[in-house]
């Protein structure tokens, strides 16, 4: 089969290996965002997508705006390729692509459609506290992520799970998922499924308010919060900005999950039972764990935080570097 790949971020990379590494698939050319700047230095970065094409020798194309590129609009016309497969690509194709492949542009999403449309599936999935996700292959349409369903594979979300580590593990279930749905298309093996848009959600870009932090929630709800936008949460600390990447709610429910590593925590729950204290407040210390601050109901410990303009750190490593005390408070505001 002769394929043009549309994907720019690390999470396209494992589905563009599995073409890469399969006999039956012939990649034609790569299309991918334009390098961009980067902070440090400010040098032209290329993407994830075009470092591995360029490994491979492939034909990489990168218009700015692919739907009004003419020269791009000619050269993917004259693959006559057979699919297009499109995993985060970043930019929205035109009915004209989507028409030009003899077995459509299938795309390759990061949610078990028809929930969790949009941009940042991974993210609000843990940010809602799902228990399972998972990847969809679909024929694109012109709507956003609105088109025929293929395939479908789940994979459950763990207490501990973050945007990062999910997406790693998503983005190999795509890979696997997509040469399946490739080869079933080949053979006539598979029937497209409409989606139902009465049980639509949308899963949307990620705003900077999105990661300010608010006590007043529940334990479980900061959780997921500081887990779905990782690493990027933040809280103010001693009228600064401190960052928290990594927690873990301390209820009765989410004992069974509690790793090994954090035994002394499950051994101490029944004496945090008798702990309270205003939202934001730091109300115990475990030693070499962390602190564990009071929300608007239940208790959070702190795993891991980053101070403003330092590496991240652990929990404990935090509370000793700072001379944390008990009854000291963490605030949602500036």
């Amino acid at each position: 089969m002769k394929v043009v790949f549309f994907g720019t971020p690390e999470f396209a990379i494992p589905t563009l290996e599995k073409l890469l590494n399969h006999p039956e698939f012939e990649i034609l050319a790569v299309v991918t965002q334009p390098d961009k700047r980067r902070e440090r230095g400010n040098k032209l970065t290329p993407s994830p997508v075009k470092t591995l094409a360029l490994q491979h020798n492939l034909s990489v194309w990168q218009p700015e705006r692919v739907k009004k590129d003419r020269e791009t609009l000619a050269q993917l016309q004259q693959t006559e390729a057979d699919a297009f497969v499109v995993v985060a690509y970043g930019q929205i194709l035109s009915k004209k692509i989507l028409n030009m492949p003899k077995l459509g542009c299938i795309n390759v999403h990061g949610s078990i459609l028809p929930k969790y449309r949009g941009a940042a599936p991974i993210q609000w999935c843990l940010c809602n506290g799902e228990p399972e996700t998972g990847i969809t292959t679909m024929l694109m349409d012109a709507g956003m992520d609105t088109g025929d369903m293929l395939l479908k594979a789940t994979t459950p979300i763990e207490l501990l799970d973050n945007a990062d580590n999910l997406a790693v593990r998503l983005a190999t279930i795509g890979g696997d998922l997509l040469i399946e749905t490739l080869l079933k298309l080949k053979h006539q093996e598979i029937q497209p499924i409409p989606q139902n848009n009465a049980e639509a959600t949308y899963a949307p870009l990620i705003q900077k308010q999105d990661y300010q932090l608010d006590w007043t929630k529940s334990a479980i709800q900061l959780h997921n919060q500081i887990r779905g936008f990782y690493p990027n949460c933040w809280t103010t600390f001693r009228n600064q900005t401190l960052k928290i990447t990594a927690t873990l709610p301390l209820g009765s429910a989410d004992a069974e999950e509690i790793p090994p590593e954090l035994a002394t925590i499950r051994q101490k729950l029944p004496d945090l039972s008798n702990i309270s204290g205003i939202p934001g407040e730091i109300v115990s210390i475990t030693k070499g764990i962390g602190a564990i601050a009071q929300t608007g109901a239940g208790l959070l410990l702190l795993r891991e935080v980053q101070l403003a303009g330092k590496r991240p750190q652990s929990g404990w490593d935090f509370v000793n570097g700072a001379r944390l005390t008990v009854g000291e408070i963490l605030k949602s505001e500036v």
